[in-house]
């Protein structure tokens, strides 16, 4: 089994030697630097395309392509940048590589639940090799995806990914494109989706060189957070979207993956028609229609259900499935009782907003929000399935946007943390977790990279004021601990100790975890499948009660006491029911629940609650 992706620009192998094309509408003229070889012109086309053909050339050659100025530029669509994003690319062929996964066509999605993980700290190796040794492990627990931070070349030899320059290559510290096609393949064989976390809405601060070449690649108009926005709806930006269209279609189709996850789509400045997330996720529908499993999931923080909405079968129309912040951010404060920054909307009534996300997805709602000025936010969705929301109680942002990068594990209430991650994995919504979080990892995740000297030093300070609003860091002495994020000691205490899954205290979060998969996959999945809008809830004296429905009238039922004492008289729907987390004493239809305490019950539907809670309609009180 072979697989390519073709492209109309990059360097491609063809017989008797290899094709060359660059968009540069900024540069008159344009040379290639093959090997050790004399700079070569390349023709001029229309529109800023430059191409030539060089025979005898072919896999393994090195080469960059010459400015009119003297400077040596990497290609913008490198498959592959062996010396780091300032060196010259190399010339990939993909179809050496034989694929032993011809059958896979992947999974559905309510069967998802995803491990994400970071390359470079999920190993002591941190490369794609090593992290392909540790999924027969993850998938044995239950597991059925795997998330991969980006892996697209970046500066320096550590990175979240985020920083990103050359999108077709995968990061030469991790290992060779073959590594990664490996990976995917051990993946399949395990059983395992590969999701890849791509970003769309900027470019790395270092290595990118388009400016030099291609100024019509950025965006007049638009900024982003992080710098120039990308040129998605102005003069020549049918190239540039096709750029971004053929990176997502060369993932999914040369290294096989089986989705992506769409990075920061809130911050993508595009004021066409159709966004370039929502041309992606189409082209990506349209490509592979029922031929493959392949989902398209959205990091949003407007929380558009627009983009997630179905046809009348359940399928996905745009996107796939939203990461649910407004349920992390309710279990959080639930947990730590942590009110600072966005915690805020969320800590005059944590557990109804923690139960709203499980119900319906969002908690805000076309709702306002104090901590955004009063500003509303977000659109109503409890007519989405439950699979439209990747509910999480960690993440890499969650954890690593922390000063000292701390975990749940360290600074929650073990029991109610336990308890809060029960009812994320016996909810239908399809669950992630963080690298680690299946053995209660303490190891912090911090935020780390490796700049040149000029930006390292202004992250490093960026990183400390950054901070400075929260009481805990107001001192500039207290910022001092804040780690340096180019220190390369910050990298690897980053780095997960697997020794702790070997302890007591691992092995009872693996055994946990273990057993609340196998309920989900045996009780929860196939009910999954067959929900079509989200559920309902209510919240009585500390204790939570969740009920989805099925198309043809079964029930999910989840009832938790998530206080710090025991519940008497706590009225169980009809139904089997099982323990998931704690104790519970029952006679009847009524039950005693012990704290932090998750009882759920498959059945019918239970006879119409009480009223509910209104919707809130202003989020000081959620």
């Amino acid at each position: 089994m072979k697989r390519v992706h073709r492209m109309p620009f990059g360097a491609e192998p063809r017989p008797g030697g290899t094709a060359f094309r660059l968009w540069a509408p900024g540069a008159a003229r344009v040379g290639l630097c093959v090997d050790d070889a004399a700079p070569r012109p390349m023709q001029a086309r229309d529109d800023g395309w430059h191409e030539a053909f060089v025979a005898g050339v072919g896999a393994g050659a090195r080469y960059a392509y010459l400015l009119p100025d003297g400077l040596r530029v990497p290609d913008p669509a490198s498959r592959a940048n062996p010396d780091g994003v300032h060196a010259a690319s190399r010339v990939v062929d993909p179809l050496a590589y034989a694929w032993r996964d011809g059958a896979w066509r992947g999974r559905p999605w309510h069967e998802a639940v995803t491990c994400e993980i970071h390359v470079g700290t999920f190993t002591p190796e941190g490369t794609f090799a090593a992290a392909a040794d540790r999924l027969a492990g993850l998938a044995s627990l239950g597991i059925t995806a795997v998330e991969l931070m980006p892996v697209a070349a970046f500066p320096g030899r550590r990175n979240w990914g985020y920083d990103g320059v050359l999108p077709f290559a995968p990061a030469a510290c991790y290992g060779t494109p073959d590594d990664l096609r490996r990976f995917v393949d051990a993946a399949h064989a395990a059983g395992l989706m590969v999701l890849l976390d791509v970003v769309y809405n900027h470019f790395g601060p270092e290595g990118n060189y388009l400016h030099a070449y291609a100024p019509a690649f950025f965006s007049a108009r638009h900024a982003t957070p992080w710098g120039a926005g990308i040129n998605f709806d102005g003069d020549g930006c049918a190239v540039v979207r096709a750029f971004f269209v053929h990176n997502a279609l060369y993932w999914l189709e040369e290294f096989h993956f089986d989705g992506l996850r769409i990075d920061a789509v809130h911050a993508i400045a595009d004021d066409s028609p159709a966004t370039i997330a929502e041309e992606i996720a189409r082209t990506v529908r349209e490509r592979f229609g029922a031929a493959r499993e392949v989902h398209v999931v959205l990091e949003n923080d407007r929380n558009q259900a627009s983009l997630l909405r179905r046809d009348a079968a359940g399928r996905p129309l745009v996107a796939t499935a939203q990461w649910n912040d407004d349920f992390h951010h309710a279990l959080h404060v639930l947990a730590t009782g942590e009110t600072d920054g966005y915690y805020a909307d969320y800590a005059a009534r944590p557990l109804h907003a923690f139960g709203r996300a499980l119900a319906e997805g969002f908690v805000y709602q076309d709702d306002v929000s104090a901590f955004r000025g009063g500003a509303r936010r977000g659109e109503r969705c409890a007519h989405l399935p439950p699979d439209a929301f990747v509910p999480f109680a960690q993440n890499h942002d969650q954890v690593g946007n922390r000063a000292l990068g701390e975990r749940l594990a360290s600074i929650a209430d073990p029991g109610l943390h336990r308890a809060l991650v029960a009812c994320m994995l016996l909810a239908p919504s399809p669950p992630l977790l963080f690298m680690g979080d299946e053995h209660g990892a303490t190891t912090p995740f911090l935020f780390f990279c490796d700049f040149g000297p000029e930006l390292a030093d202004a992250v490093s300070r960026g990183r400390r004021e950054e901070f400075a609003r929260f009481a805990r860091f107001f001192d500039p002495q207290a910022r001092l601990a804040i780690p340096d994020p180019n220190d390369e000691a910050t990298f690897l205490r980053s780095k997960l100790d697997w020794r702790q899954a070997e302890r007591t205290e691992g092995r009872a979060w693996l055994a946990f975890h273990r057993r609340l998969l196998d309920h989900r996959r045996r009780i929860v999945v196939p009910l999954a499948a067959r929900m079509r809008c989200g559920g309902t809830f209510r919240v009585d004296d500390g204790v939570l009660s969740v009920t989805w429905t099925t198309v043809d009238g079964a029930a999910l039922h989840l009832v938790a006491n998530l206080s710090p004492r025991a519940r008497e008289g706590v009225a169980l729907p009809p139904g089997a029911s099982f323990v998931a987390h704690g104790d519970v004493a029952a006679a009847g239809g009524e039950a005693t629940l012990a704290p932090c305490t998750v009882v759920a019950i498959a059945g019918a539907p239970a006879a119409p609650a009480a009223t509910l809670p209104a919707p809130p309609t202003a989020h000081a009180a959620p």
